[in-house]
């Protein structure tokens, strides 16, 4: 009989011990409010560059529509000519640029010195409003581009702050 009540506590405590510790696993992962990245290849086919990978966050502004269906595309680049395209960033299943949130993007493409333009397009009838795009890119300091507007239907809208060089 003592024997059996032993085996029991042993089998009870490291149980409870299992359970607290999948609870307090379990709590730190649902208090995270972030939404996952989005890695996106661009189809470029830049055979003489190299590749690099960047790092896109946008935020949507909380004027915004409270979520749109349409089709968003980026496009960034250097003075020396060097863009990086990505012709589709939404998904409208995954809740992608709804008012007041924030979306990371990882995209891949030519590799670009300092850039100094990019460009957003929107194409549908929701309309959106993004409020800044920051781009960190490699060996580069992150470049933050503030929107704060309804980007027009159908055609490229932002900043180029490009000083036009050659090579």
């Amino acid at each position: 009989m003592v024997i059996m009540k032993m085996s029991v506590h042993l089998f009870v405590f490291p149980s409870l011990v299992a359970f607290f510790f999948c609870l307090s696993q379990a709590t730190s992962i649902t208090s995270t409010s972030t939404k996952p990245l989005i890695y996106i290849e661009t189809n470029q086919s830049t055979a003489a560059a190299r590749s690099c990978s960047y790092t896109l966050t946008i935020k949507t502004s909380c004027s915004s529509p409270k979520y749109t269906r349409d089709r968003v595309s980026i496009a960034f680049g250097d003075s020396y000519g060097f863009e990086v395209h990505a012709p589709k960033l939404d998904d409208p299943s995954s809740k992608i640029f709804e008012s007041c949130s924030t979306d990371t993007f990882q995209i891949r493409g030519p590799c670009i010195y300092e850039i100094c333009y990019l460009n957003l397009k929107r194409v549908g009838s929701d309309g959106w409003k993004p409020e800044s795009v920051k781009v960190y890119g490699p060996d580069r300091p992150a470049i933050t581009f503030k929107y704060d507007k309804f980007l027009p239907n159908g055609v490229w809208f932002g900043f180029d702050h490009c000083k036009k060089r050659s090579l």
